[in-house]
């Protein structure tokens, strides 16, 4: 009995739908290949749920992550068939001994069913057929043969020059395109927010950037680097000749059955250019401000801070803690359809229906103060700026809510308290600031302990944590049995203990008494003071109270944070 055809499977498992199974037939057609790697050439199907697919249509099991061979155990192979490396690579597979002191032979190949294959590997028993993946065919190829003729062709073609022709042919080639689109599988998979593809001498190296840490995914020769970059390049919109000047892109493009904004960003370096991609998942949901890791008090102040008529709300922190995401929950929950809202924004990074959003474009001079004057005659009741980044931009925002509108923005501050003095720092008279400004937030992200394998801290370590809390702020009322925790690692996690971010907030609603300290130039630790008689809590508390709960580690809140000494939360 024949197996059924990939295309039907895919599309029975909703891995695929049935307009691409037919664009990948028509695609076939033209140039070739197998119907499941033109799927993913497309974009329509991971190459993992791919694998798993012909893995359940073949009965061939894939090749585990921790079953790639050694030298030993590949000159073991090779000795035994008696044919030549180059050989192996051309059929992309290799045979092995079996790893883990197992009998017999491994023979992993990305078309396991190669009649040619099956006659060499025949004669040899026992033999497991393993299927590969395109990332576990590249290391068996480093460990066959190194850089092959063709890689040295093609470095050797760059260095003298072929120009952009060339480098465009590279970039439509089968092994580049499966590369990137494995890249951004796994980037999916991990739900990482940037790419990031670093080229040195030898090598390039791809780290991706998930729940806040940068991690090694996988490392290519150097003479492979041109073309990734090439197609990167051609995915957003850039100009693939141009090496020499820095350059940014932006494109819609669809990875393993999701639609995905990719934003890029080269920068030229000593080897070659370094490129970070920020992925945005057009599909993925908007999470609630409960799901950022907001508690129930501070949604509160959050729907007090929004519900005014005018006035400025300001978020603060770094670059990647969140405040975009945070913005655009609070703009979410107030958009009621009575309201008109529009957006300044360097990039728009998530689609907002209802809301006019308006990117900024500074080489045309569509900046954001020259924005803003422009928004301010299309009659709006909320106005959500990006970043207040110069004085200009500062002063038209203070005279919108002066006149009316309710502004949300951000500014680059460690503290929400310190945001009051920024917008001083940028000109804007104190008594006007005093008069419009209705909150101030900041926020960081912590990684969230792993559900699967975080443990109990021993009893000392929770007597000397429950004292630092204390400590911190005397007169804190805690609820609930303390559960504090710490990271383990296992596979759910990859090892790491976390999965996940959560929001740490410090959020001040401007009292009277507050707007008396800015309007005095009071200094940062008098507004301090001044909050805390209104509820104000610092960062730190709320991230302790947060590992209190279980929700993250004592450790992550001090790395995040960065303000307490391990020994002093140790000792109590």
């Amino acid at each position: 009995m024949n197996p059924r055809r990939l295309g039907e499977l895919l599309v029975e498992r909703g891995l695929a739908t049935p307009s691409e199974v037919r664009q990948a037939l028509a695609l076939q057609k033209e140039v070739g290949g197998l119907i499941g790697a033109l799927l993913v050439r497309l974009g329509a199907v991971s190459e993992d749920k791919l694998l798993e697919t012909v893995s359940d249509q073949l009965g061939i099991p894939l090749l585990g992550r921790d079953d790639l061979p050694g030298s030993a155990e590949l000159a073991a192979g090779l000795a035994a068939n008696g044919l030549t490396p180059a050989w192996w690579l051309d059929r992309e597979a290799a045979l092995f001994a079996a790893p883990h002191g197992g009998a017999g032979f491994v023979c992993a190949a990305k078309f396991p069913l190669d009649p040619r294959l099956i006659e060499v590997i025949g004669p040899l028993s026992p033999v497991e057929l393993r299927l590969a993946n395109h990332g576990q065919w590249l290391a068996l190829a480093r460990l066959l043969g190194g850089q092959d003729e063709s890689e040295a062709a093609t470095s050797a073609a760059l260095m003298d020059g072929e120009g952009a022709g060339r480098l465009r042919e590279l970039a439509e080639e089968a092994p580049v395109i499966d590369f990137v689109n494995a890249m951004f599988a796994e980037a999916l998979k991990r739900k990482a927010s940037d790419v990031h593809i670093e080229p040195f001498e030898s090598q390039f190296v791809v780290r991706l950037r998930a729940d806040g840490v940068l991690r090694e995914w996988r490392a290519g020769p150097r003479s492979d680097f041109d073309a990734v970059a090439s197609r990167i390049k051609l995915l957003s919109g850039m100009d693939i000749g141009e090496r020499r000047l820095p350059q940014d892109g932006r494109q819609s493009i669809r990875m393993a059955g999701e639609e995905v904004d990719l934003r890029v960003s080269t920068l030229p370096a000593a080897w070659g250019e370094s490129i970070v991609m920020r992925l945005l998942g057009k599909t993925r949901a908007l999470p609630t401000l409960g799901e950022l890791g907001a508690s129930e008090d501070q949604r509160i102040t959050f729907t007090k801070l929004t519900a005014f008529t005018n006035g400025v709300v300001l978020i603060t922190g770094p670059t990647g803690s969140g405040k975009t995401t945070t913005i655009y929950r609070l703009i979410r929950d107030i958009d009621d359809g009575e309201r008109k809202i529009i957006t300044i924004e360097d990039p728009v990074e998530f689609d907002l229906p209802g809301v006019v959003q308006v990117p900024v474009k500074s080489d045309i001079g569509l900046t954001f103060a020259a924005s803003l004057r422009s928004v301010l005659r299309q009659d709006p009741d909320v106005i959500m700026i990006g970043e207040i980044r110069d004085a200009e931009t500062a002063r038209i925002a203070v005279q919108a809510a002066l006149t009316g509108h309710l502004v949300i923005s951000t500014v680059h501050t460690n503290s929400a308290l310190a945001g009051a003095s920024r917008m001083l720092d940028l000109g804007v008279d104190d008594f006007l600031l005093s008069d419009v400004l209705r909150g101030l937030v900041a926020q960081r992200l912590l990684r969230k302990l792993c559900g699967v394998c975080s443990a109990p801290e021993d009893a000392a370590t929770v007597a000397a944590l429950e004292a630092r809390l204390a400590r911190q702020s005397p007169g804190l009322a805690v609820h609930g049995k303390a559960n504090w925790r710490h990271p383990v690692g296992c596979p759910s996690c990859g090892g790491s203990g976390y999965r996940g971010r959560l929001g740490v907030y410090e959020l001040a609603e401007i009292s009277q008494d507050l707007s008396g300290a800015i309007r005095r130039r009071a200094s940062e630790d008098e507004l301090v003071t001044t909050a805390a008689r209104n509820g104000y809590k610092p960062m730190l508390t709320d991230g302790l109270l947060k590992a209190r709960d279980g929700l993250t580690s004592a450790a992550e809140v001090i790395r995040v944070l960065g303000d307490v000494s391990a020994d002093e939360l140790a000792d109590g």
